[in-house]
């Protein structure tokens, strides 16, 4: 984890975040902690990278997420060159899917 990253209140952060149970435990925090523009931003940054995972072109990701092409590179270059923590959600989830179908 990048340095900045490891205090006690990112540690506190991340905890809290693990203790949520369910969509609607997370909806509650989140719009607590977050602004509306910040939680749209975050969101749109996960669903960016979903479609980039998916092999659509910068184009048709700006096109349906509304994302300008600076922030879709950026969650590029994370998911080519960063911690892999896209990978592990998106395989995690893809791993449940398979489970529920």
């Amino acid at each position: 984890m990048n340095k900045k990253l490891q205090t006690e209140a990112v540690a506190h952060l991340f905890d809290a975040i693990l203790c949520l149970q369910s969509r609607e435990e997370c909806s509650s925090f989140f719009e607590d902690l977050c602004t509306v523009n910040e939680l749209i931003s975050i969101s749109q940054r996960y669903e960016v990278a979903t479609m980039l995972k998916s092999h659509k072109t910068y184009l048709e990701i700006a096109e349906k997420t509304g994302a300008s092409t600076a922030t879709i590179s950026r969650v590029n270059r994370s998911l080519n060159y960063g911690n892999d923590g896209y990978e592990l959600v998106l395989g995690r989830l893809k791993e449940k899917e398979g489970q529920n179908q």
